[in-house]
């Protein structure tokens, strides 16, 4: 889809439909042209409420207020209305809250994403008809804004945007198609196309760095482990980031085995190792002033001659032993050794995490919310503040002095799991947290998407099927770290 800004009016511009949001129900808003006939229809202008006047050849929808997630929504549930009809292009107003940057963002971001369709298996394919928007220089609430900041504005949201959808497209893929390897590739793909660096090891090199811990977790698969390391290396960079990305291209949870209806969606546990390739390909395009490393643990977790076993005790990376006392809880033992890998070999200032990592997470926070944990305040602060400017939800689970004593072994010197059911989330934070050297503890955070990642139930712009959460929120805390802070070294 194209975005155009153009410096007219929306009466001005010519377009096959126009898109109207009444906000706060205000149906005497000068763009509402047709009130007489939208109530006789009985369209009060409710959050969510939509009505196509084809003689008019306008859309109206009604909207809660002028933040910046209310028109994200708006913009998606227009194109879902206009999805299956005949328009080419639609134009729109700008609908500004505090900063015109925002809100026109949204319009594209809420646009894209809830435009999005995974459609590669269906014999047959939904046509689509809208290819072009317009956003026109006139403002629902007659506030001035710069014409070039919203044609920058326009691109950086495109980008992002279409950096979740492709985070969505990998995930949906299935595990058939998505391995260890073939995640490889196409992260060698994704490097090609953005001038990107990329090294994968195999699992003999994973054998001679001692990841022991990794290995063990792919060992009963027909598709061995890999590591995949992508490097984006800008000009002057402020800073050096590593995103870390948990990417079990299936899970069916190992010996201590899933239920059967827990193992459907597993292919979704590739979420985190799929997000930090979106915000590598989003972040690269951007330009933004910060190097990037991404680095992802790859392996499936499957059930075989040579599976690991609870009850097993195996040698990480840093040295440290573990008793496996459940296998399902496995993607914490590969980012261990991943964790460990980022800090010897990268050495960067801040590390960052995503890991669908537990159902306790979602039981905490709920289907919708990603979980912030880590042990310095002030940068899980600024996680949760970039999180609500991108429109994602996060909340913070805590730490506490008494959480880390669950994980203790009597064999070895830490357990794979918690000898409590309760704060499960945290506790295989705390996990990690043993693989973190006293140096990185406070740059480092763990982004649980185990909630907001694969949507079985449709909400906001997010279709059926995966989220890419993670992307959006990463690259609005590199750009308020390191673009939108002057402040900053």
């Amino acid at each position: 889809m194209v975005f155009e800004f153009q410096e007219r009016t929306i009466e001005q511009i010519t377009a096959d439909i126009e898109i109207v949001f009444v906000i706060d129900k205000n149906l005497d808003h000068k763009w509402v042209k047709d009130k007489e006939t939208l109530q006789k229809l009985g369209f009060e202008g409710k959050e969510g409420e939509s009505l196509l006047i084809p003689e008019t050849k306008r859309l109206y929808l009604g909207v809660k207020d002028l933040h910046h997630e209310s028109i994200r929504i708006a913009a998606s549930s227009a194109i879902k209305a206009l999805k299956n009809r005949k328009y080419q292009t639609a134009k729109i107003g700008t609908y500004i809250e505090n900063c015109p940057i925002t809100n026109i963002k949204a319009v594209v971001e809420g646009a894209i994403l809830g435009g999005y369709g995974f459609n590669r298996f269906k014999k047959e394919k939904p046509k689509e008809y809208l290819t072009k928007i317009i956003v026109g220089y006139e403002d629902y609430s007659d506030i001035d804004f710069s014409p070039q900041n919203a044609v920058k504005s326009m691109k950086e949201a495109q980008i992002v945007a279409e950096a979740t959808n492709y985070v969505r497209d990998l995930v949906n893929l299935p595990p058939n198609v998505i391995t260890p390897q073939t995640l490889a590739e196409h992260a060698l793909k994704l490097a090609e196309e953005n001038s990107l660096e990329c090294t994968v090891l195999d699992e003999k090199e994973l054998e001679k760095e001692n990841m022991n811990a990794f290995l063990a977790v792919g060992r009963a698969s027909a598709n061995p482990p890999r590591l995949i390391h992508l490097k984006y290396r800008p000009q002057n960079p402020k800073a050096k980031v590593a995103f870390v990305g948990k990417g079990l291209t299936y899970d069916s949870g190992g010996l201590s085995l899933k239920p059967s209806d827990y193992m459907v969606t597993m292919k979704a546990d590739k979420s985190g190792a799929c997000a930090v390739l979106g915000i590598i390909k989003a972040a690269s395009e951007m330009e933004l002033p910060v190097e990037i490393d991404a680095v992802i643990g790859a392996a499936e977790n499957m059930v075989g001659p040579d599976s690991y076993k609870p009850d097993d005790i195996l040698k990480a990376k840093n040295g440290k032993t573990i008793e496996v006392r459940n296998t399902d809880a496995e993607g914490r033992l590969v980012l261990a050794d991943t964790l460990c890998y980022v800090q010897e070999k990268i050495k960067p200032d801040y590390i960052v995490d995503l890991a669908t990592l537990t159902g306790a997470c979602v039981v905490a926070l709920g289907e919708y919310t990603i979980g912030v944990m880590g042990h310095d305040r002030q940068l899980q602060d600024k996680i949760l503040k970039a999180a609500e400017a991108s429109g994602e939800l996060a909340a913070k689970l805590p730490f506490n002095r008494y959480l880390p004593k669950l994980l203790e072994s009597k064999v070895a010197d830490i357990c794979n799991i918690s000898s409590s059911r309760y704060g499960g989330a945290i506790t295989a934070a705390l996990f990690l947290s043993e693989f973190i050297e006293k140096e990185y503890k406070n740059r480092w955070v763990h982004l649980d998407i185990a909630g907001p990642a694969y949507v079985e139930k449709e909400w906001g712009y997010n279709p059926y099927g995966a989220s890419g959460a993670g992307v959006r929120l990463g690259i609005k805390w590199l750009q308020k770290e390191y673009v939108f802070n002057k402040k900053h070294p």
